[in-house]
Protein backbone atom coordinates (compact mmCIF):
# COMPACT_ATOMS: atom_id res chain seq x y z
CA UNK A 1 0.00 0.00 0.00
CA UNK A 2 1.21 3.40 -1.08
CA UNK A 3 1.54 6.37 1.26
CA UNK A 4 -2.18 8.02 2.38
CA UNK A 5 -2.24 12.10 2.60
CA UNK A 6 -5.31 11.54 3.97
CA UNK A 7 -3.27 9.45 6.93
CA UNK A 8 -1.40 12.72 8.11
CA UNK A 9 -4.49 14.47 9.82
CA UNK A 10 -5.54 11.39 11.07
CA UNK A 11 -1.83 11.33 12.81
CA UNK A 12 -1.84 14.76 13.88
CA UNK A 13 -5.22 14.30 15.47
CA UNK A 14 -3.57 11.17 17.46
CA UNK A 15 -0.53 13.09 18.47
CA UNK A 16 -3.15 16.11 20.09
CA UNK A 17 -4.88 12.89 22.03
CA UNK A 18 -1.48 11.82 23.36
CA UNK A 19 -0.44 15.39 24.28
CA UNK A 20 -3.89 15.78 26.04
CA UNK A 21 -3.16 12.83 28.01
CA UNK A 22 0.03 14.27 29.22
CA UNK A 23 -1.54 17.40 29.87
CA UNK A 24 -3.99 15.71 32.56
CA UNK A 25 -1.32 13.63 33.60
CA UNK A 26 1.08 16.61 34.19
CA UNK A 27 -1.49 18.71 36.14
CA UNK A 28 -2.81 15.53 38.21
CA UNK A 29 0.90 14.70 39.58
CA UNK A 30 1.47 18.52 40.05
CA UNK A 31 -2.31 18.52 42.25
CA UNK A 32 -1.09 15.53 44.40
CA UNK A 33 2.22 16.82 45.04
CA UNK A 34 1.07 20.42 46.13
CA UNK A 35 -1.71 18.70 48.16
CA UNK A 36 -0.08 15.98 49.27
CA UNK A 37 -2.66 13.69 48.26
CA UNK A 38 -2.58 9.46 47.55
CA UNK A 39 -3.62 8.84 44.00
CA UNK A 40 -5.98 5.89 46.13
CA UNK A 41 -8.23 9.04 47.61
CA UNK A 42 -9.42 9.66 43.57
CA UNK A 43 -9.66 6.28 42.58
CA UNK A 44 -12.69 7.26 41.34
CA UNK A 45 -14.98 10.02 39.58
CA UNK A 46 -16.60 10.55 42.63
CA UNK A 47 -13.26 10.83 44.48
CA UNK A 48 -11.86 12.84 41.96
CA UNK A 49 -14.71 15.35 41.78
CA UNK A 50 -14.05 15.78 45.93
CA UNK A 51 -10.53 16.19 45.62
CA UNK A 52 -9.80 17.90 42.04
CA UNK A 53 -11.52 21.10 41.27
CA UNK A 54 -9.81 21.67 37.73
CA UNK A 55 -10.25 18.77 35.59
CA UNK A 56 -10.68 20.31 32.04
CA UNK A 57 -7.64 18.20 30.63
CA UNK A 58 -9.47 14.65 31.87
CA UNK A 59 -12.83 15.94 30.35
CA UNK A 60 -10.97 16.73 27.06
CA UNK A 61 -9.18 13.97 26.76
CA UNK A 62 -12.88 12.16 27.16
CA UNK A 63 -13.80 13.82 24.46
CA UNK A 64 -11.39 13.55 21.95
CA UNK A 65 -12.76 9.87 22.14
CA UNK A 66 -16.64 10.82 21.33
CA UNK A 67 -16.84 12.90 18.06
CA UNK A 68 -13.42 12.18 16.98
CA UNK A 69 -14.15 8.45 16.30
CA UNK A 70 -16.39 9.39 13.90
CA UNK A 71 -13.51 10.77 12.09
CA UNK A 72 -11.04 8.36 11.94
CA UNK A 73 -13.81 6.03 10.93
CA UNK A 74 -14.39 8.18 7.96
CA UNK A 75 -11.14 8.43 7.29
CA UNK A 76 -11.17 4.54 7.07
CA UNK A 77 -13.77 4.34 4.64
CA UNK A 78 -12.29 7.15 2.47
CA UNK A 79 -9.02 4.77 2.15
CA UNK A 80 -11.15 1.49 1.67
CA UNK A 81 -13.38 2.75 -1.00
CA UNK A 82 -10.48 4.42 -2.66
CA UNK A 83 -12.45 7.72 -2.06
CA UNK A 84 -9.80 9.83 -0.27
CA UNK A 85 -10.12 13.03 -2.59
CA UNK A 86 -8.60 16.36 -2.32
CA UNK A 87 -11.67 17.93 -0.96
CA UNK A 88 -11.64 14.91 2.34
CA UNK A 89 -8.12 15.86 2.42
CA UNK A 90 -8.69 19.66 2.92
CA UNK A 91 -11.98 19.49 5.24
CA UNK A 92 -10.16 16.89 7.39
CA UNK A 93 -7.02 19.51 7.76
CA UNK A 94 -10.03 21.86 8.69
CA UNK A 95 -11.33 19.71 11.34
CA UNK A 96 -7.93 18.92 13.05
CA UNK A 97 -8.00 22.44 12.79
CA UNK A 98 -10.94 22.84 14.53
CA UNK A 99 -10.17 20.36 17.13
CA UNK A 100 -7.06 21.77 18.45
CA UNK A 101 -8.00 25.00 18.89
CA UNK A 102 -10.59 23.47 21.26
CA UNK A 103 -8.07 21.93 23.14
CA UNK A 104 -6.20 24.65 23.69
CA UNK A 105 -9.54 26.80 24.44
CA UNK A 106 -10.84 24.07 26.66
CA UNK A 107 -7.29 22.81 28.25
CA UNK A 108 -6.19 26.55 28.38
CA UNK A 109 -8.40 29.46 29.44
CA UNK A 110 -11.83 27.50 29.13
CA UNK A 111 -13.91 30.48 27.70
CA UNK A 112 -17.06 28.32 27.30
CA UNK A 113 -18.58 30.37 24.43
CA UNK A 114 -15.18 30.75 22.72
CA UNK A 115 -14.88 26.24 23.35
CA UNK A 116 -18.46 26.03 21.62
CA UNK A 117 -17.37 28.21 18.81
CA UNK A 118 -14.66 25.96 18.06
CA UNK A 119 -16.61 22.66 18.74
CA UNK A 120 -19.72 23.76 16.72
CA UNK A 121 -16.83 24.73 13.32
CA UNK A 122 -15.03 20.83 14.15
CA UNK A 123 -18.79 19.69 14.12
CA UNK A 124 -20.31 21.15 10.68
CA UNK A 125 -16.60 20.21 9.03
CA UNK A 126 -17.07 16.50 10.92
CA UNK A 127 -20.65 16.71 9.33
CA UNK A 128 -19.09 17.55 5.31
CA UNK A 129 -16.53 15.18 5.69
CA UNK A 130 -19.27 12.82 5.84
CA UNK A 131 -21.31 14.07 3.26
CA UNK A 132 -18.88 14.43 0.42
CA UNK A 133 -17.48 10.87 1.70
CA UNK A 134 -20.90 9.49 1.33
CA UNK A 135 -21.79 11.53 -2.28
CA UNK A 136 -18.61 9.96 -3.15
CA UNK A 137 -19.06 6.79 -2.81
CA UNK A 138 -23.10 6.42 -3.72
CA UNK A 139 -22.74 9.11 -6.63
CA UNK A 140 -19.74 8.55 -7.98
Amino acid sequence: MSFQPILVPVFVMVLLTFAVAVVMARRRFRFYREQRLHPQKTATRKGMAEHMADERAADHFKNLFEMPVLFYVAVVIAIMTQSASYWLLGLSWAYVACRIIHAYIHCGYNNVFHRFKAFISSYFVLFAIWVVLILDIVAF
